[in-house]
């Protein structure tokens, strides 16, 4: 699949990890479709990067508003070539609190609706409007790239709510490439580590400093930059099917 003239859809788009593949698409001769929140910053990205570039409101929650939107770009765009589901939440509770207090069902419950239902909720409209393109060389018409994270494969303490929805993330990667083999679609995953996005805005120089120390080499916290190579990779090398990828500086993270 070549970048150049490609269609990319863009969960989370507006900021951190989907920023960097729309920003690569647009480098790359790409379109891209932003799908994030009414409020965030979807419409000034797509006014900066131009024409190549088109901002759709959407809670990957409403289901409603997911199909209806996923419709407009297939209507804007003519296809969708990639499928990029960056769009999720983060924040920890222990299950047993200070005060004894039990885990709350409603940030477990948030978690999942947001990092998984409304991952798959996203994918399953895309696949079949990529099922409809008209394949390319090799037969290929289209990928699909989820980004779960290296919690769903060993959290931390507190991570119950995010391990177990990115877990879910992880576990799809292989039964949707095997069903949406017949299609001529690719299913990828990536893990990313400790990544230098909005979610470590208010995190202070000593913080920082010992999350880069978890890096063995490079000594450096992800970015975008790096998410937007790799999926330009995926995207390139049309061997790379069903695979869960970590992205992180074999960073390994500890129980606490």
């Amino acid at each position: 699949m070549k970048v150049d003239g490609s269609v990319g859809l863009v969960t989370g788009g507006a900021s951190g990890l989907g920023e960097g593949v729309v920003r690569m698409l647009a480098r790359n001769g790409g379109r891209a479709a932003i799908f994030d929140l009414p409020s965030s910053g979807g419409a000034a990205i797509a006014e900066e990067l131009g024409d190549a570039v088109e901002f759709f409101p959407v809670d990957v929650t409403d289901s409603a508003g997911v199909e209806e939107s996923v419709g407009r770009v297939a209507e804007r765009f003519g296809r969708i070539d990639l499928l990029m589901n960056c769009a999720g939440i983060s924040s920890g509770q222990k299950v047993v609190g200070r005060d004894r207090t039990p885990h709350s069902l409603a940030h477990f419950r948030k978690h999942v609706e947001v990092n998984l239902i409304g991952l798959f909720d996203v994918l399953r409209h895309v696949a079949v409007v990529m099922s409809e393109n008209e394949p390319g060389e090799g037969g290929e018409r289209g990928l699909i790239v989820n980004v779960a994270s290296i919690a769903a494969l060993e959290g931390e303490a507190g991570q119950a709510s995010y391990s177990a929805s990115k877990g879910g993330v992880v576990a799809l990667t292989l039964p949707l490439a095997r069903e949406l083999s017949r299609h001529g679609i690719r299913v990828m995953c990536i893990c990313p580590g400790i990544m230098d996005t909005a979610m470590l805005a208010g995190a202070d120089d000593d913080l920082r400093e010992r999350l880069t120390a978890l890096s063995l080499f490079p000594k450096r916290l992800g970015t975008p930059e790096d998410v937007g190579q790799l999926v330009k990779g995926f995207m390139e090398t049309t061997f790379l099917n069903g695979e869960v990828v970590r992205l992180d500086a074999a960073v390994r993270l500890g129980p606490r």
